[in-house]
């Protein structure tokens, strides 16, 4: 699901990916706002904050605002720089690099001391709208703007335009495509969704507070090796059939 990209890429690969990392958004949503009250995998609530506090002259109380903008800015162009610099090395998994990251950041906070937490608070949040920011990044490139899976109102927008063109089969003949289009939509709101409820329940409920982003960390980790593991089957696979072929 990370590896292949663009025109490769099927509705099964978006899927999958889109699945996992909607599930560690919504973890990472759900647990970012319990603890600080403060939106931690998009930026438009911060913007308009931003920008009221411009428009009052409290310059000083909307640099806050700038920083959680600038974090998720700079976590999307870390993730893109990335992928530009090392995506023609075809020796390496440019996905690893921004999942990597994110999974070392996720762990970090998780691990952090109460007292550390009540310090600086702000630093925090930047750091996982800077990881949401590189996630955000590198699945639109690996899915060519397909698959987004850090807030949903763009995810909304796009599924009530999806719906409406069912009405209109004559406009838009390829059924097919928009169940597909739909389908994806779908699995990522609801995984989104899922995510949080998770999130919510283990901070909450089980009073795991922050070390609920370990969670999260995990699954970004084992959908790695899970992955890594399916593409070396496949390519086992594959040589076991050529050499079948050549011994026949």
């Amino acid at each position: 699901m990370f590896r292949h990209q663009g025109k490769k890429r099927t509705l099964v690969h978006n899927l999958r990916i889109a699945t996992v990392l909607s599930f560690v958004a919504g973890i990472v949503n759900v647990s970012g706002f319990l603890a600080f009250r403060q939106l931690t995998t998009n930026v438009t609530g911060h913007f308009a904050l931003f920008i009221n506090d411009v428009a009052n002259f409290d310059f000083w109380k909307g640099t806050v605002y700038f920083l959680y903008i600038f974090s998720f800015f700079l976590g999307s162009f870390t993730s893109g720089f990335l992928t530009e610099k090392f995506g023609k090395n075809k020796e390496l998994k440019i996905y690893v690099f921004p999942t990597i990251i994110e999974f070392f950041i996720l762990i970090a906070i998780g691990f952090l001391s109460d007292s550390f937490v009540k310090g600086f608070p702000d630093l925090i949040v930047c750091a996982l709208l800077f990881a949401m920011g590189l996630q955000n990044s590198f699945v639109t490139k690996i899915s060519n703007a397909v698959v987004r899976t850090t807030h949903l109102t763009g995810l909304f927008t796009d599924l009530g335009i999806d719906v409406s063109h069912l009405f209109f089969p004559e406009l838009h003949p390829d059924k097919e495509k928009l169940k597909e289009n739909i389908k994806l939509r779908i699995y990522i709101i609801a995984f989104f969704f899922a995510g949080g409820l998770v999130g919510g329940l283990c901070y909450s409920k089980l009073n795991l507070k922050l070390k609920t982003l370990i969670v999260a960390a995990l699954i970004l980790l084992i959908s790695l090796l899970l992955d890594k593991m399916r593409y070396n089957l496949i390519k086992a696979k594959r040589k076991h059939l050529q050499r079948r072929s050549s011994f026949s």
